[in-house]
């Protein structure tokens, strides 16, 4: 089985489409999700082209709809997530995921790993625990979610308690350090098939305010319910908490430190990732890559609501470890 230790970068061919596996490529049927959350029907009216939706701009609505979406397509009868906290589209974390597993299958003869025999480490799983969700419910895999933020880790963990199908294939563990990224939670000899991240996007407070008023700007006229609530509004309807959204450095500096510490890990994972939002970050992240000695680097695009996001994979494994990784761990 060979394995190219150059980069290579993989492009979908309709880049606004979701992934073919994603359940959420078609509009919302709001009456369906209305029955699977009935606080949802609170929320729903007719936008300007006629047609069921929400106010996108209203946190309450937002989260109705997210606990809607995870009942119906993932079996969660109770997610709740405390205010203020990051309240992520499902849609575009269900994408991260299901390109997660097309890229373990690329190194299993096309067949996607299933089972309890993944491990998965959620860097950041913030309050929502919305990828541990995705990823065992629909392939069965364990996670592991880390968080810097006690109270995330306590509602995280009230998920996962009042959730059978959740329990005893989720974990979360506190992250102590918030300059550190893997250590003290990656346990020693602990493996993990695949690590994501969603990284904090922003260097500063000010810096999100000044991004989420201009894009405000851009969205202004979408509705009347909208403009009541102003530009202040704006960067809440998803939430988030300082560490989700902000960080020394931005994302760039986030990822690179990222992949610096992964040097630590080189021989206990098979796949590092993490979500890069802005593409201009990619020369920098690619450059630390090439610095550690990366085996493997592929940069993977795909759709985040109605922009074009990607992430970035890099691997340490030389061919005959990758071999045995994939005989001895994903069998059944």
């Amino acid at each position: 089985m060979a394995h190219k230790s150059k980069h290579t970068k993989a492009k979908r061919s309709n880049k606004l489409e979701l992934h073919p596996r994603n359940p959420h490529r078609a509009r919302y049927d709001f009456a369906l999700l209305a029955d699977s959350c009935p606080e949802l029907s609170h929320y729903i009216q007719l936008n300007k082209y006629g047609n069921e939706s929400i106010d996108f701009a209203n946190p309450n609505a937002v989260k109705a709809l997210n606990r809607a979406l995870l009942n119906h397509f993932y079996g969660v009868a109770f997610w709740d997530i405390p205010a203020g906290f990051l309240c992520p589209p499902i849609p575009g974390r269900a994408d991260y995921i299901h390109y997660l597993a097309d890229l373990l299958a690329a190194s299993h003869d096309g067949v996607i790993p299933r089972g309890k025999n993944i491990k998965v480490l959620d860097v950041g799983v913030g309050a929502n625990c919305v990828y541990p969700i995705v990823g065992h419910q629909e392939y069965g895999w364990q996670f592991v979610g880390s968080d810097v933020n006690p109270i995330a880790i306590a509602t995280c963990s009230t998920i996962i308690k009042s959730n059978p199908c959740l329990k005893n294939a989720v974990s979360v563990r506190q992250q102590g350090s918030e300059k550190a990224i893997f250590k003290g939670v990656w346990q020693a000899d602990e493996r993990f098939d695949l690590t994501l991240c969603n990284p904090p996007f922003h260097t500063s407070q000010s810096a999100m305010l000044e991004e989420s008023q201009r894009k405000w700007r851009g969205v202004k006229g979408a509705s009347n319910t909208t403009r009541k609530n102003g530009p202040q509004k704006v960067s809440l309807n998803f939430g988030g908490t300082a560490p989700e959204l902000w960080c020394e450095g931005g994302e760039a500096g986030f990822i690179v430190r990222m992949v610096k510490e992964s040097t630590q890990y080189r021989d206990q994972c098979f796949w590092f990732t993490s979500l890069v939002a802005r593409q201009s970050n990619l020369d920098t992240i690619q450059n630390a890559l090439k610095d550690v000695g990366a085996r493997q680097v592929k940069v993977i695009e795909m759709a985040q609501g109605q922009k074009i996001s990607r992430f970035v994979a890099w691997s340490f494994l030389a061919d005959d470890q990758i071999d045995y990784w994939r005989d001895h761990y994903w069998q059944q």
